[in-house]
C-alpha cells in the first residue's frame, strides 16, 4: 500500500513537473517570437531613419525593405502605410540619442528610479518636437485592426528604454513581475501620457514631468513590495530599494 501511494504521488509530481516545464517552454517560445518581431520592426524603422538622415526625402517601401534586408511584404506586415513608418522613424531620429544618453548618464549603478526620472525628463524636453508627430501617429494607428499575433502597433523603442532604465531591478523581480512593471510604466511615460496631462488636466510642462515621475516611482515601489519573497534564495534575501515617490506638483 505504501509503495502504491508513493508511486501515485511520484506520478502526480511528474505530471505536474511536465506541465510546468511545458508552460515555461511555451512562454519562452512566445517571448522569443515577440523579441524577434521587435528586432524586425526595429530594423525596418532604423533603415527608414537612416535613409531620412542621408537626405532621402521620402523613401519608398522598396528602398526601406532593401536597407532593412527584408521583403516588401514584411514591411507592410509591420506598417500598413509608409506614412506611419516614416512618422515612427522621424520620432526615433528626434529622440533616440537624447534618451539613450539620459538613461546611461543618470546612474550607471543600480538606481532604477533615477534612470526612469532621467528618461521622463528627456522625453518631456523633446515634447515640443515629438508631440505633434505623436498625435499624427495615434490617428494612423488607433483605428487600425488588431494584429492577429498580438504584435504592438507602435512603441517598441520606448519599451526598450523602459527595460533599460529598470534593468537594475531585474534581480529583484521575477520575469512576470518585471514584464508587468514595464507595461505599467508604459502607461505613464512618453508622449501619450503627456498628451493626456496636457489635454485632460491642462498641466504645464514642468507639472507634466512631476506627475509622470511621481506615478512611475509609485509603480516601481508597488512592484517591489508585491514581489514574492520566494524569488530569491534564503541565503540571498531580496533587498528592497527605498524609492520615495516625489510629491505631485501643486495644481
Amino acid at each position: 500500500m505504501t509503495a502504491l501511494m508513493y508511486s501515485k504521488n511520484s506520478l502526480a509530481a511528474d505530471v505536474k513537473r511536465n506541465r510546468e516545464e511545458t508552460r515555461v517552454s511555451a512562454t519562452e517560445s512566445q517571448t522569443g517570437r515577440f523579441r524577434q518581431r521587435r528586432r524586425t520592426r526595429s530594423a525596418i524603422v532604423n533603415a527608414a531613419a537612416e535613409l531620412l538622415r542621408s537626405g532621402t526625402t521620402t523613401p519608398g517601401v522598396s528602398e526601406i525593405a532593401a536597407a532593412a534586408d527584408v521583403s516588401r511584404r514584411t514591411v507592410y506586415q509591420y506598417f500598413p502605410t509608409v506614412e506611419q513608418l516614416l512618422l515612427d522613424a522621424t520620432l526615433g531620429l528626434l529622440s533616440q540619442t537624447a534618451v539613450d544618453n539620459a538613461i546611461g548618464q543618470a546612474d550607471p549603478g543600480a538606481d532604477a528610479a533615477d534612470r526612469v526620472s532621467a528618461m521622463i525628463r528627456a522625453l518631456a524636453d523633446l515634447s515640443s518636437q515629438t508631440m505633434p508627430l505623436g498625435r499624427s501617429l495615434i490617428r494612423l494607428t488607433v483605428d487600425a485592426p488588431a494584429d492577429s499575433t498580438g504584435q504592438p502597433k507602435r512603441g517598441y523603442r520606448r519599451i526598450s528604454w523602459i527595460e533599460s532604465a529598470i534593468e537594475p531591478l531585474r534581480s529583484n523581480l521575477d520575469d512576470a513581475g518585471f514584464e508587468r512593471l514595464v507595461s505599467a510604466l508604459a502607461m505613464v511615460i512618453g508622449w501619450e501620457a503627456l498628451i493626456v496631462l496636457q489635454d485632460l488636466r491642462g498641466l504645464t510642462p514642468d507639472e507634466q514631468i512631476g506627475v509622470s515621475t511621481w506615478a512611475a516611482h509609485a509603480l516601481i515601489q508597488a512592484a517591489l513590495q508585491e514581489q514574492p519573497l520566494t524569488h530569491t534564495t534564503p541565503s540571498q534575501p531580496r533587498p528592497t530599494p527605498e524609492i520615495v515617490p516625489p510629491s505631485p506638483p501643486e495644481q
